[in-house]
Order: C-alpha cells, then sequence, then structure tokens
C-alpha cells in the first residue's frame, strides 16, 4: 500500500470523524436551543413535522451512491468521459426526479388536512404544510449535493468532499438556530432552513466546477443508455434501508408483540447501548470504500485484496476494544443513562455485543461489493434474512424472553456472513485460508505495543 492511498485513508478517517462530531454538535445544541426559545409543544409539533420529509430520501433510489462508484471505477482506469457522462446523466436524472416529487409532494399538501392527520394543535394548518414543503425540499437538495460529493470521491478527494459537506451543513444548521433565537416562528425557520441549504447546494456546485475542470453541467454527455445500465443497482441500493427498518424497528414490533411495551424499552434501550461501536465500525467502512473503488476500477487486485484485509482487520480491532470497554462500563452506564428504569443485564448486553463482531466483519468486507456496485445479491440477502429474523425473534422472545431475542439477531449476522465473505473473496480474488491468515498479522502501527509506544510519546 503506498504513501498516498495510507494519506487518503487517515485523511478520510479524520472526516469521518469531523463528520460524526459535526452530528452531534447538531443534536446536542438544538434541543436546549429550540426548548428555550420555544415552548415544548410547538418543537415536540416541529420534531413530528420535521419527521415527515425524511421519507423522500428514497426518491432518487441509489443513483447517488452508484454514480459515485461507476465515477471513481471509470477516473481510475482514467477515463474521464465515462464518468463526466455518468455525472450528467444522473445529474438530470436527480433533477427530474426531485422535481416530479417536489410537485407531487405540492398538490398532495394541497389537498390533504396534514394538520389534522397530525394531530397539529400549535402549528396551524398552512404553516404545517408550508413547513412539509419547504422540510422536503431541503431533503431533496442533499440528493445533488450527494453526487457532487461523489465527484470529489472519483479524484480521490473524498476526505476534502465530506470535511466540506459537514461544514457546509453545520452553516445550514447554524442559521436555522439563528431563526429560532431572534424569535422566528417554525415555518419561517423552516423557510431559512431550505434557503440554507438551496445556497449550499449552490456553492457546493460552483466549488466542484472549479475544482475539477474536466467536470461540466449541461447535457452535451448525458445518456439514456448510461441511465438504464445503472438503474438495476440503484434499485437494489434500496434494500439496504428496507433491511435496516427490518433490522430495528421490525424486531422491536416483534418483541412488542411478544413480550410486552416494557420489555420493548429494555430491549431498545441495551441494543442502542451496544451499537456504539457499530457505528465506529460504519466509519471504518466509509473511510475504506472510496480506495476499494479506486482500487478495483484501476484493475489493481493485490491493492484490492490488501484494502479488504485491512478493512476488515481494523473493523474487527475497533469491534473488540470497544466491546471490551461496553463489558466494563456498560451495565452501568445503562443503568444511570435510563435513570435506573432499565436493569443492567450483562447477559443481555453480552449477547447484543457478539451480534456486533459478527456485524461488523460482514459489513466491512461488503463494502467491496457496494463500492464496485456488485450488491444486486446483496440487497436480496439482507432483506430476507432480516425478515427470518423478525420472525424468528417473536418466536424466541415467546419462548425464552429477551434473550431469546437478542440471539435471534445472531441468524441475520450469520447469514450475511455466509453470503459477504465468499462472495467478497471472489471479487478480490483472495481465499478464506489466506484471507484468515491475514486478520492475525496487524502492522506495526496497529500492534498494542507500538500504540502505546505512541501514547507515551505525546
Amino acid at each position: 500500500m503506498d504513501s498516498s492511498t495510507k494519506r487518503r485513508l487517515l485523511l478520510g478517517f479524520a472526516s469521518n470523524w469531523v463528520s460524526r462530531l459535526a452530528g452531534t454538535v447538531v443534536q446536542l445544541v438544538q434541543v436546549p436551543v429550540f426548548l428555550h426559545f420555544w415552548s415544548v409543544p410547538l418543537y415536540g409539533e416541529w420534531m413530528v413535522v420535521n419527521s415527515i420529509p425524511s421519507y423522500l430520501s428514497f426518491s432518487n433510489v441509489g443513483f447517488g451512491t452508484v454514480a459515485g462508484n461507476e465515477m471513481t471505477m471509470s477516473v481510475s482506469r482514467e477515463d474521464r468521459a465515462t464518468a463526466l457522462c455518468v455525472f450528467q446523466s444522473c445529474w438530470w436524472l436527480i433533477i427530474g426526479i426531485c422535481s416530479a416529487v417536489i410537485a407531487l409532494l405540492a398538490v398532495t399538501l394541497y389537498l390533504i388536512p396534514a394538520a389534522r392527520l397530525l394531530h397539529l394543535h400549535t402549528i396551524g394548518p398552512s404553516d404545517a404544510k408550508w413547513i412539509i414543503f419547504y422540510l422536503g425540499v431541503s431533503v431533496l437538495l442533499g440528493q445533488l449535493e450527494q453526487l457532487i460529493q461523489s465527484a470529489y470521491r472519483s479524484i480521490g478527494r473524498y476526505a476534502f468532499g465530506s470535511f466540506m459537506k459537514s461544514m457546509l451543513s453545520l452553516a445550514a444548521f447554524t442559521c436555522t438556530i439563528l431563526s429560532v433565537i431572534l424569535g422566528g416562528t417554525a415555518r419561517q425557520t423552516a423557510l431559512v432552513y431550505a434557503i440554507a441549504n438551496l445556497a449550499v447546494t449552490a456553492f457546493l456546485a460552483v466549488k466542484v466546477r472549479q475544482d475539477i475542470p474536466w467536470l461540466r453541467f449541461g447535457w452535451q454527455y448525458a445518456s439514456l443508455a448510461q441511465i438504464r445500465r445503472l438503474v438495476r443497482p440503484a434499485i437494489a441500493f434500496m434494500g439496504f434501508p428496507l433491511g435496516n427498518a427490518l433490522n430495528l424497528q421490525g424486531t422491536l414490533l416483534a418483541v412488542s408483540y411478544a413480550l410486552g411495551p416494557t420489555a420493548v424499552v429494555v430491549f431498545g434501550t441495551a441494543r442502542t447501548v451496544s451499537r456504539v461501536a457499530l457505528q465506529m465500525v460504519q466509519m471504518v467502512n466509509n473511510t475504506f470504500e472510496p480506495e476499494l473503488a479506486i482500487s478495483y476500477g484501476a484493475s489493481n487486485l493485490e491493492l484490492t485484496r490488501k484494502l479488504h484485509r485491512r478493512a476488515c482487520q481494523v473493523a474487527l480491532l475497533v469491534a473488540f476494544s470497544i466491546i471490551l470497554c461496553m463489558m466494563t462500563v456498560g451495565p452501568w452506564f445503562l443503568h444511570h443513562w435510563s435513570g435506573g428504569h432499565v436493569p443492567p443485564s450483562r447477559g443481555l448486553l453480552s449477547i447484543l455485543l457478539l451480534v456486533v463482531v459478527f456485524f461488523s466483519l460482514w459489513s466491512t468486507s461488503s463494502t467491496l461489493l457496494t463500492s464496485t456496485n456488485q450488491h444486486q445479491r446483496l440487497a436480496a440477502y439482507y432483506i430476507f434474512a432480516t425478515s427470518l429474523t423478525c420472525v424468528v425473534c417473536y418466536g424466541l422472545s415467546r419462548a425464552i424472553g429477551l434473550y431469546g431475542a437478542a440471539l435471534a439477531l445472531l441468524l441475520s449476522e450469520a447469514i450475511m456472513n455466509f453470503y459477504v465473505l465468499p462472495a467478497s473473496l471472489r471479487v478480490a480474488h483472495d481465499t478464506f485460508p489466506a484471507f484468515l491468515a491475514s486478520m492475525r498479522h496487524y502492522p506495526d502501527s496497529l500492534r498494542p505495543a507500538a500504540v502505546l509506544a505512541r501514547l507515551r510519546r505525546r
């Protein structure tokens, strides 16, 4: 692995940290600010209304992600003409889809009594419709921003694109907060947020044109054939949010039907604590994904194998490190975080943390499939595995309680590992014995002694 690849990986991991930190800042700041300047009922209704436009994110299917993968592989082959064709084709496709969705949203909001259906009392009927419309436009603009970020990813500047998007998102959030502080109504605040996001999208479009001279906006190189070629992998990407919904909300419903709402609180809270490790593993996946697309697109299978092995290695190391911490302080944190309402069940938390280990391996390995647009069967397996898990979760919950619900989660992880590892090894032209052997050999920079030495020097 050359120095430029290592540098991009380090910068990518740092940018993912910044993105995660930005999201944390938004979560920590918005609640006290909104509750200080708005009434509790108003903020509660704002949260309800704010949740509706999020479903519009499914509107572009997965064209932004698939286009990013295709552009990255094309540029790595020094085929900028294809990358430009993919960019312009998907740019106009996403604009067309988003425009149709906005028109449909406007007609729907005009015809239905949104405030009454959502049981709103503090936010008026007219304001409710405009808030949903403004926030819906903001969500749809995010689809174009994702495609622009993909352009930076295609030239190996994923870290810069991610960092810039995080900073601009914070700027848009700051505008929203200022609107609240200055006495803006819910409708005015939603309008400010929409205008800020429109400005962010325009700025990103100008910036990417300056930074990547060969990337041009227009329709001269757009191709309907290119769009048709990307349809299947794009639609397949919808399987992942569906599978996630089954894995999260579906299993909670199974526990609710089997054991009641009290058990849902215990199970859901314990799983939330265990999923801290999953967030860290996802950062590893996001860091390696662009590099896997670059190496595979350039037909550098040796580097692809190294990156795949190292990604799985780092993900397991991160997962085991956090799990050790969780096993130590997890039960105590769970008890105090819930104000004593959730019992600190070490057994339940242990099973849920074991789920994290299995998830870490297949989810990181699957990054090779998703980054190269070879994920159609992966999505089908994921939907099948999570659907089956919901059924088994209900049965085991009825039979042996919450331990059974936690054990059921291992089923989907086992199924995914059974499919993903062989599939990824075939793509990388790797063998299972060689892959397994590589998991036992960490580079000197990741050995515990080296890490401790660096910490002492600091």
